[in-house]
């Protein structure tokens, strides 16, 4: 993995990002941002955020992941599709499913399973992320939307950047909320020693969430709740990260919960299971629904029972 250092001789106060990106010529700003959100930009040896100001004496340290494999392969992976039109599809992911192919994951993923159903995708918003505009977590079920063109992913970028499309996801944490409806506003970074992990820091992204308490129950004096909760901003992990840093770890996450779930499940307990957008060639505002899939139904059966 190709290493460059960067000592910093003058008090610049400058932003990571811009820092890096203005010194390695071969790495847009995107790219930088993407690789710090990654983890493989430390200052003096910590992980810290795109926002992070560099001062005299910091050392910085750029490592460059090998890139993905040049070509995606189709791959004859069953899809299911709740909305096709021209401009996009909307998938029902099942948990399990990477989206798409990165070290580690070149095969089985949703990419590999949509240029199957779609060859013409290839190349549509990079070549290798044909057609993708948000991500969900491997382990996450629920509806994404794939661009099938340009104009389409151009469009759709656009919406989400603008905050115009709504996801609403479902999910099950640890005790009581209070109150019961609100927003997490807190910013997310990198979190600064576990690199697989997101923390909020005061020098990450802008990251909200909005929330309402559906439903409560208590087993053997643990309380749950399933919540509502709608993303404002589209950071990695951030509905995980904003629970677990309120005190209300999502059920099975045990990356930010606990490290044996509370209830039977093989999984964080997380699903996209609302969204809304325009279509691109028309306009037209249309709502997207996924119900919960079986694993997750079973564990509020078992609340219920209890």
């Amino acid at each position: 993995m190709p290493v460059r250092i960067i000592t910093l001789h003058a008090d610049t106060r400058e932003r990571l990002d811009k820092f890096v990106a203005a010194r390695v010529s071969d790495l847009s700003r995107t790219a930088v941002q993407r690789l710090i959100d990654d983890g493989f930009v430390t200052v003096n040896g910590a992980v810290t955020g795109a926002a992070h100001k560099v001062g005299q004496g910091d050392e910085i340290v750029v490592r460059i992941p090998p890139p993905a494999p040049a070509t995606i392969e189709a791959e004859d992976i069953p899809l299911s599709i709740v909305y096709e039109d021209v401009d996009l599809i909307v998938i029902d992911k099942p948990a399990g499913l990477v989206v798409h192919p990165a070290a580690g994951h070149d095969r089985g993923t949703l990419v590999n399973a949509i240029l199957a159903h779609t060859p013409d995708l290839k190349g549509v918003g990079g070549e290798m992320r044909p057609g993708i505009v948000h991500r969900l977590d491997k382990d996450t079920s629920g509806l994404i939307v794939v661009a099938k063109h340009d104009a389409a992913h151009r469009e759709l970028q656009r919406q989400f950047k603008s905050r115009l499309v709504k996801k609403v996801y479902l999910a099950l944490v640890e005790g009581r909320l209070a109150p019961r409806e609100g927003i997490v506003d807190a910013p997310i970074a990198r979190d600064r020693i576990h690199r697989k992990r997101m923390a909020v820091s005061a020098d990450g992204r802008p990251s909200r969430t909005r929330y309402k308490t559906l439903r409560e129950w208590s087993v053997e004096q643990v309380a749950y709740s399933l919540v509502e909760a709608l993303p404002e901003t589209g950071r990695t992990h951030q509905i995980r990260v904003h629970f677990a840093w309120l005190g209300h770890p999502l059920v099975g996450d045990t990356l930010y919960g606990r490290r044996k779930p509370s209830l039977p499940i093989g999984r964080q307990f997380l699903h996209a299971a609302r969204l809304t957008l325009r279509l691109p060639s028309t306009g037209e505002e249309r709502t997207f629904e996924s119900p919960l899939p079986d694993d997750l139904e079973r564990v509020l059966r078992l609340l219920a029972a209890s």
